[in-house]
């Protein structure tokens, strides 16, 4: 019963980003050519995403902002330090990836971890002041990986196109 009052009150958009999320873990296993845009999407939507929780929940204290920055701190380096392999295809400035487990297995746990936080957010006010801050810091964390491994990835783009100029 509580597992099904719970499906029933997320909100409708979030089946959606997990059905993206999932698409796009699935299509990542196979090898595949995309352009440079495309390949932004994702890590614009956990950006965005990672950043749209810092001015949610009480403003009391400063807690959920210092999670937030030590997190997406922490991690930044970690996105710029595993960039995904890829090619460039030089005619049409296209990525060439190979098919890898990796985004889809990435995307399960960052979404597992965001719902959950929501869940206990939620549910449980006991809880809610250090779900807030833990929320906070998988937010920032998430951005901060994500905007790490698009830097990583502009970086490798700009300089395997360079390459051929």
């Amino acid at each position: 019963m509580f597992a099904y009052q719970v499906l029933i009150h997320t909100p409708p958009w979030v089946w959606v980003l997990l059905a993206y999320l999932v698409w796009q873990g699935i299509q990542s296993m196979q090898p595949r050519k995309t352009p440079i845009w495309r390949a932004l999407i994702l890590p614009v939507v956990f950006i965005v995403w990672g950043m749209s929780r810092i001015g949610f929940g009480p403003q009391g204290s400063a807690w959920p902002l210092i999670a937030w920055i030590a997190a997406a701190l922490a991690l930044l380096p970690l996105g710029v330090l595993t960039p995904r392999p890829f090619d460039v295809d030089h005619e049409t400035g296209e990525i060439i990836r190979p098919g890898s487990a990796f985004a889809l297995i990435r995307n399960l746990v960052v979404f597992s971890l965001q719902y959950g936080v929501g869940v206990i957010s939620a549910i449980d006010a006991a809880d809610r002041a250090l779900a807030i801050i833990v929320g906070r810091a998988i937010s920032g964390a998430t951005a901060g990986y994500f905007i790490g491994s698009t830097v990583a990835l502009l970086v490798a783009y700009r300089r395997k196109r360079a390459e051929t100029a």
